[in-house]
């Protein structure tokens, strides 16, 4: 994706900034029925494996490859005592920048990076990546997530292990 400073538009950057700050609130309090609000139930959730970032869902590997179905699980497990890996709950604190949005009709692509960093059991990790997500506006005016892609930065999971909570 490309865009020339021509075809910038800032309400709409701004808005997609608000989102995106809104959805990283959202998963640093453990909102995560809240956050689920902020998918269409067509929604997808998606992690690429580190080894093939650019992959198809469709045919490679993903850390994680939820539709709305498998997501509303996902968030179900993380809230109670059995996830082991999330309990008790990692402190996590977001930060996103370089946001960019391309819109088309009623559908926003956004590419932004992040760094998220994660303390749980007295160690600290940080992952680095770069969202590429779908957006929908609905017909209230909503923005809402098509597809969620997490796309990570690192080379490989380790030291950090595995992703158990949400990216």
């Amino acid at each position: 994706m490309s865009m020339t400073t021509s075809t910038v538009d800032l309400a709409l950057i701004a808005e997609i900034e608000q989102f995106l700050y809104s959805d990283a609130d959202l998963l640093d309090e453990w909102r995560l029925h809240e956050w689920l609000d902020l998918f269409l139930p067509e929604g997808q959730y998606l992690v690429p494996s580190t080894v093939n970032r650019d992959g198809d869902p469709n045919t490679d590997l993903f850390l994680v490859q939820d539709d709305r179905f498998l997501l509303e699980q996902r968030v179900n497990s993380l809230q109670t005592r059995a996830a082991h890996a999330e309990y008790p709950h990692s402190r996590t604190r977001r930060l996103i920048t370089n946001v960019r949005a391309f819109s088309s009709g009623d559908t926003v692509d956004v590419i932004a990076n992040f760094a998220i960093y994660r303390f749980r059991s007295g160690v600290s990790d940080v992952y680095v990546g770069r969202y590429q997500h779908q957006l929908v506006r609905t017909e209230s005016g909503e923005l809402k997530f098509r597809v969620r892609k997490s796309v990570l930065d690192l080379e490989a999971l380790r030291p950090h292990g595995k992703v158990s909570f949400i990216l």
